[in-house]
């Protein structure tokens, strides 16, 4: 007999009908498709906020973890994304202020998501372009993370992760126009802490 539950899988589930029935019903196969359409843009998150790739990785595994373990606490009506990308991104600050708590300093980690960028390119560059590109990328990188919090917060999911502003609003839990003077103050910040470094190293290369 052909159930609904049997049905199922032939339709694509919204995230709020994933979630729904991770929900009520604790669906595995639910929870591993928010897993899989979410995991890689969580990970961007967690790794540029934190400027650590493996530790992005980490947050990334807690943060669904908590998903799972607080689903009970999701309203219905509201947006699945919104709660994933908040929960991440309160791991992340968690996860700073640990770091400043043992005057560790993000700006020495080494790992970043240069290289898997990379690879995404059809045609091999030159070795000096290469060169280039992976200092300006780890510059940027650099700069990102001189940023605070919640500037970084904004930019990264504005630009980074292509939230629209109404979008970064409801995550970040704060008015439109706020977020669009973090985002303008932000940007300028980076422009400033970049224009020296960048202007270095197109001198190098000419």
């Amino acid at each position: 007999m052909v159930t609904l539950t049997s049905l199922l899988p032939l339709f694509p589930m919204t995230d709020e009908q994933a979630m729904w029935r991770v929900q009520t019903a604790d669906d595995h196969a639910a929870f591993v498709q928010l897993v899989q359409r979410w995991e890689q843009p969580i990970l961007h998150l967690c790794a540029r906020m934190t400027g650590d790739l493996q530790q992005g990785e980490d947050l990334k595994q807690e943060a669904f973890t908590r998903i799972f373990v607080r689903r009970k606490d999701f309203r219905q009506g509201s947006k699945f994304s919104t709660w994933l990308w908040r929960i991440a991104l309160n791991l992340c600050y968690d996860e700073l202020r640990k770091r400043h708590r043992h005057g560790e300093s993000s700006l020495d980690e080494a790992a970043d998501d240069c290289e898997s960028a990379r690879e995404l390119v059809s045609e091999e560059p030159s070795p000096d372009l290469l060169s280039a590109s992976r200092e300006e990328c780890e510059l940027v990188r650099r700069a990102l993370l001189r940023l605070p919090e919640e500037r970084r917060a904004a930019l990264v999911l504005r630009y980074c992760e292509g939230l629209k502003l109404r979008e970064v609003a409801e995550v970040l839990e704060i008015p439109e126009t706020t977020v669009s003077s973090r985002v303008a103050v932000g940007l300028a910040q980076i422009t400033r802490l970049l224009e020296a470094q960048f202007d270095e190293i197109k001198g190098k290369a000419s």
